[in-house]
């Protein structure tokens, strides 16, 4: 009867009901994965809607480091759209973008509390630290991205020679941009998933730690998929913060995993174990 009220009082405070031993069944982590998903898609399209004003200040912005090519290699390049739908449909994909990046706080959480969705009081706290840190990072990867974005555009059209032109498709310039911004802006956050699931339980600071040549090997392989191939310098301008910021996740796990075995030890000495 008792856990009968119980399930009743969680229904009416819109808290899902967990099994008897505290884990939620596929069905129950199905429902939750798209509540969440949801969430996440409302804030994006409201930031979309914001970002579709902004669409031209980006656009020519984006168009930057065409004209700087064309004026640094002494020959014609501009943005084509080969179709009549080209211009409207690279605006509607730079609005979704700009809500992607504006609503970036409300998704990063929906992902953490999907993640990790039976926290202690204590370990909610955690979340004011995840959103404190990867919100800045996100921002931070972007912005990083966009600051090689015209030095991989320089490199790439230095090989058009001056009697040629430069015809570039609109489209498809966004994509590479895109791929270059977002997949940096998502990449600075891992680190801080590392730190949170650490703080939580989930990842010791020592799995971490001997994890580092995977790690590398795989933000090598990332930076070169987001990079053009024949530009190796902008590879390794990615590849070296990333770096340094999974050697910071393992340094902060591995001080906090020390701090929790020496207040696990002073217990146990306290009681004799």
């Amino acid at each position: 009867m008792a856990s009968t009220t119980a399930s009743g009082r969680e229904k009416r405070h819109g808290r899902r009901p967990k099994e008897p031993e505290g884990r939620m069944s596929l069905g129950q982590h199905l429902i939750e994965l798209r509540n969440r998903l949801f969430r996440a898609v409302i804030a994006v399209l409201v930031g979309a809607i914001g970002g579709w004003f902004l669409t031209p200040f980006v656009l020519d912005s984006l168009r930057s480091p065409v004209t700087q090519l064309a004026r640094v290699g002494g020959h014609t390049a501009e943005l084509n759209f080969p179709m009549i739908t080209g211009a409207f449909d690279l605006r509607l994909q730079i609005a979704i973008t700009i809500g992607v990046v504006l609503a970036s706080p409300v998704w990063l959480y929906q992902i953490w509390a999907f993640i990790v969705p039976a926290l202690v009081r204590r370990e909610k706290q955690y979340v004011w630290g995840f959103l404190g840190t990867a919100i800045p990072l996100f921002f931070a990867g972007c912005a990083f991205g966009w600051y090689v974005l015209p030095h991989v555009v320089g490199i790439l059209g230095s090989f058009v020679s001056a009697q040629d032109t430069s015809i570039v498709d609109a489209k498809a310039y966004y994509d590479f941009v895109i791929k270059l911004i977002v997949a940096v802006g998502i990449a600075f956050v891992l680190p801080v998933f590392l730190v949170l699931l650490n703080f939580v339980g989930v990842l010791s600071a020592a799995a971490i730690i001997r994890s580092w040549r995977v790690a590398i090997v795989l933000i090598l392989i990332f930076t070169a998929l987001v990079t053009p191939s024949a530009d190796i310098l902008s590879m390794f301008i990615l590849a070296i913060p990333m770096v340094v910021l999974y050697f910071a996740a393992c340094l902060v796990t591995w001080i906090h995993d020390r701090r929790v075995a020496k207040r696990q030890a002073k217990l146990d000495e306290e009681y004799g174990l």
